[in-house]
């Protein structure tokens, strides 16, 4: 019991966590910027803007890019489980569509959709207040089209977009490399990258950082993009990855992830290197899981709840190696690589993950009381907005 006391231990430290939750917002946001009544940007599938008064202040993703570029396609596929060859049916988008993402506490923000014959920059749109509430902004090219009219555009939404707001997280998704050879992706990326950086440079701009990443739906390369757009937008991760270090230190674990279920974005891992091919086989596991649950584990009132409480996997690879799945959350779960030998040990891996999840526990409990604070604050700032348009204290009854 004396390394699962360490885990006991170290999980205290998430009571830090609330400083660094509420660094992750500016005392300036506005709560009120954008309202339904602002842009014609309703979307079959979208969902409704931050409400001002839940205390949440949701940071925005912006899909970007020209048109047939696969931006919907990255959406539906990423978010609705849609079917990479569906997609081929999607119309193009021609209207800007809104998302609300909240997954889980760790996965909440909205997707914006542009399409790509907007001109944002048209004095109509007000661009400045678009990109002051955004945490990241996708840019996706077509790698198999002609990419300098993209770069072009890129340039020019990046600068624009950094002015208004330093601290965006520019991140290029090289699109559909699943029909390019392994040496034409490596190259493509090259030169994309290349091309980016000198525009920026020959603007004076080099203090802007772009990430590229290679992406094609019909793989896990997409999701495993955006698992790492979505994590610098967790102001958590630093305590998460902690957590998962000091876990898997006491259990003689070699890799563990903690997983959205419905997304399979993984919006944490320990501090060693994340492998394509096991990042591929958690995916594929966290499928066999909700499949096998929708079909023999529900009842009729359980229906649409094929992940709870009591889910948990073990999978025996032909490499002695298993996989341990376990619920974490209502929709985070937790799944390991481990050698069969240390497999024997599984008292202690379960005590120290029931010490971990009540760390998790905890790290959601700082992020509500910042969000209560949020709410307050909220209030108090339109209360005072209506005395000052009043001109006048009114007596509440």
């Amino acid at each position: 019991m004396t390394t699962s006391s360490k885990v006991v231990s170290k999980y205290i430290e998430v009571e830090d966590d609330e400083t660094l939750a509420l660094g992750f917002y500016d005392d300036d946001d506005d709560f009120n910027t954008f309202t339904d009544g602002d842009l014609d940007c309703s979307c079959e599938d979208g969902g409704g803007f931050s409400d001002p008064l839940s205390g949440e202040v949701k940071p925005r993703i912006l899909l970007m890019g020209l048109r047939r570029s696969g931006k919907s396609s990255i959406q539906k596929v990423v978010f609705h489980k849609m079917s990479p060859n569906e997609t081929l049916f999607l119309e193009s988008t021609n209207k800007i569509c809104r998302e609300d993402v909240s997954n889980s506490s760790f996965v909440s923000f909205q997707i914006w959709d542009f399409p790509g014959q907007i001109d944002f920059f048209d004095p109509t749109f007000d661009y400045e207040m678009i990109f002051r509430g955004t945490g990241a902004l996708i840019f996706v090219i077509d790698s198999q089209d002609d990419y300098v009219e993209a770069l072009s555009r890129l340039h020019l939404t990046v600068t624009r977009a950094y002015k208004v707001n330093p601290d965006i997280n520019f991140e290029v998704f090289i699109h559909k490399v699943d029909g390019l050879s392994d040496d034409a992706k490596i190259e493509k990326q090259r030169d994309i990258h290349k091309r980016a950086n000198d525009d920026l440079a020959d603007a004076g701009l080099e203090r802007i950082h772009l990430s590229f990443y290679l992406t094609s739906i019909y793989d896990h390369s997409i999701f495993e993009a955006f698992s790492k757009v979505v994590q610098k937008l967790i102001p958590q991760l630093p305590t998460l990855e902690n957590l998962l270090n000091i876990f898997i230190s006491n259990s003689g674990i070699e890799k563990a992830f903690l997983f959205d279920v419905v997304s399979k974005i993984y919006v944490a891992t320990d501090s060693s290197p994340v492998d394509m091919q096991t990042y591929e086989l958690c995916c594929d596991m966290i499928d066999v899981v909700i499949d096998i649950s929708c079909i023999y584990g529900l009842t009729e009132e359980e229906a649409g709840q094929p992940y709870d409480k009591e889910s948990m996997a073990i999978i025996h690879l032909n490499n002695t190696t298993v996989m341990y799945l376990k619920e974490v959350t209502k929709f985070l779960a937790m799944v390991c690589f481990l050698r069969e030998e240390n497999f024997e040990r599984k008292g202690l891996i379960d005590y120290n993950f029931h010490c971990f999840k009540n760390a998790i526990q905890e790290v959601f409990d700082v992020r509500v009381k910042v969000q209560k604070n949020r709410k307050l604050l909220s209030q108090r700032r339109r209360s005072k907005q209506a005395l000052t348009t009043n001109g006048v204290l009114s007596n509440p009854h």
